[in-house]
């Protein structure tokens, strides 16, 4: 675990970080196993490494989070976005619902949005 939380402002200083953002992964897709069986032996899902944000309900209210994962099948949270409005937040739960993952949640495309434009990613 990182030390301290990166913010908004630190991530928007870390090129590589945003160049590495995967939108087009959820927190479950992270969770899942490297390995599953199939019919006549086993299958291994690809390869995941990059960054991804997720919303976290776990705590007294939910949050934007940013989790780095590796090659290595190595994950951990990077940073807290405290700057973003809580109604997007609730939105994205809502519509999401059948996506929890032990109190994770997918963003949405309306948080994607709002990430892009503070990170300056057209």
């Amino acid at each position: 675990m990182w030390e301290e939380l990166y913010k908004l402002d630190e991530i928007k200083k870390e090129p590589f970080v945003i160049q590495n953002i995967r939108w087009d992964l959820e927190p479950k897709d992270l969770m899942d196993p490297k390995y599953k069986k199939i019919e006549g032996g086993v299958e291994a899902r690809g390869e995941i490494k990059g960054y991804v944000f997720y919303i976290e309900t776990n705590g007294k209210e939910p949050g934007l989070f940013l989790m780095r994962h590796t090659a290595a099948e190595y994950g951990e949270t990077m940073a807290q976005i405290d700057e973003i409005p809580k109604e997007l937040l609730s939105e994205a739960i809502a519509e999401n619902k059948a996506k929890n993952y032990s109190g994770m949640y997918p963003i949405n495309k309306k948080v994607e949005a709002w990430l892009k434009k503070e990170l300056g990613i057209s």
